[in-house]
């Protein structure tokens, strides 16, 4: 089995996943998922990241065909979620003098998932591994999006080492590097990516990448999606805009309705929107939409309008679940407005107004509070609602 050189003497050892349906058993994967792996091949050798167990037996095979007969020196472990890690311990199996390289963080949870404690090379901000030509130099990036995440830098390539940062969802259909995919595809599901998995950690990738900010950086090699190297600017843009929570004009509206009425609401707010000239407007019901792509909009536009019937004194329930998602991924700088029904004793809108407050969110135009069904005053009251919210929008 041929492992793909992807630059002097680097080699593409990862895998793709087509059967898993939920990543972290959470979010939809309808593309699947890739694993990357790389190989180092110099004087010494040095794999960069394992894979998902579930598909070791393939990635072996690659890296046995990228080394050639050759040992393995070095295993680099930039990041121990079990689908980078899965390997390490068959991995070890058939190379037993394979020296682990990794952080203080890392060892504590090698020993945690898999028992080793032996062969271990520690390295610290700044440390260097010569390999011949080659050579990496270690950079800490702690939660980006676990504690002991590391990047590694091969400067004679300009190979940056990034573990799941600048990473998306799909597998690598053919091609391998970003000039081969459908880089619109490819962008979607990095934004989807990045507020499923890393949109809490804002500050830390705004850090990693100041302190990337310096290298002469030609190729990303993340673990999982594209190798980056045409559009690397862009991919590196988008995880800066994101992290520092910017957003394009535009407007999430999500909400649960039972019967419809609540409905009725989100689409007089959507009409007025696109009246008076948003373009970008993202629907969704949360008795279908899947809350990983509400947070991926949410994330894209930077207005959010969310309605909910009174269910049981309280919100609609996968309003309020949505909710918590937000809540927990701390997403900030954010226009705000909501609305809300009720039979016989409302609780919605003023649940929803706390939350927005919250948020720390710019509340536009007033809160739209409806008893039972549509009537013209509500109507009107949600048009408002949109209208003051595409002004924000447009200011």
């Amino acid at each position: 089995m041929k492992s793909r050189e992807i630059a002097n003497k680097i080699y593409y050892t990862g895998v793709n996943d087509r059967r898993k349906d939920l990543f972290e058993n959470l979010w939809p994967l309808p593309g699947g998922v890739s694993y990357n792996s790389y190989l180092i091949v110099d004087d010494k050798t040095a794999l960069i990241d394992t894979v998902d167990v579930c598909y070791a037996d393939v990635f072996l095979q690659k890296v046995g065909a990228a080394l050639d007969g050759r040992p393995l020196d070095y295993l680099v472990v930039n990041h121990m979620e079990p689908d980078h890690s899965g390997s390490i311990r068959l991995l070890r199996q058939l190379y037993p003098q394979v020296r682990i390289v990794g952080n203080s963080k890392t060892f504590g949870m090698l020993e945690g998932f898999y028992g080793i404690t032996d062969g271990l090379l520690e390295v610290k901000e700044g440390h260097t591994l010569p390999l011949g030509r080659h050579e990496l130099s270690f950079l800490m990036a702690p939660m980006v999006h676990w504690p002991e995440v590391m990047f590694a830098y091969e400067k004679l390539s300009g190979t940056l080492f990034s573990a799941d940062a600048f990473g998306t969802y799909g597998t690598l259909d053919g091609g391998i590097l970003d000039e081969e995919l459908n880089m619109p595809v490819i962008m979607e599901e990095m934004i989807r990516y990045y507020a499923n998995i890393v949109g809490k950690y804002g500050s830390p990738v705004q850090k990693a990448i100041e302190k990337t900010s310096a290298l002469d950086i030609r190729t990303i090699c993340p673990t999982h999606g594209p190798v980056w190297s045409k559009h690397l600017a862009e991919a590196v843009g988008a995880y800066d805009r994101m992290s520092r929570y910017e957003a394009d004009c535009g407007a999430t509206i999500l909400y649960g309705s039972m019967y419809g009425y609540t409905e009725q609401m989100a689409e007089a707010v959507a009409e007025s929107l696109a009246a008076a000239g948003i373009r970008n407007i993202a629907m969704h019901s949360m008795s279908k939409s899947h809350a990983s792509y509400v947070l991926k909009d949410i994330f894209k536009y930077r207005a959010v309008v969310i309605g909910s019937p009174t269910y049981s004194n309280r919100l609609f329930p996968e309003v309020e679940s949505m909710l918590h998602k937000i809540e927990t991924r701390d997403v900030k700088h954010r226009i705000y407005g909501c609305f809300g029904s009720y039979t016989w004793a409302g609780a919605a809108v003023k649940l929803l107004a706390a939350f927005g407050e919250r948020m720390k969110w710019d509340t536009a135009g007033n809160a739209v509070e409806q008893k039972q069904g549509m009537s013209s005053s509500t109507y009107e009251a949600c048009t408002e609602l949109g209208a003051a919210i595409a002004r924000r929008l447009q200011q």
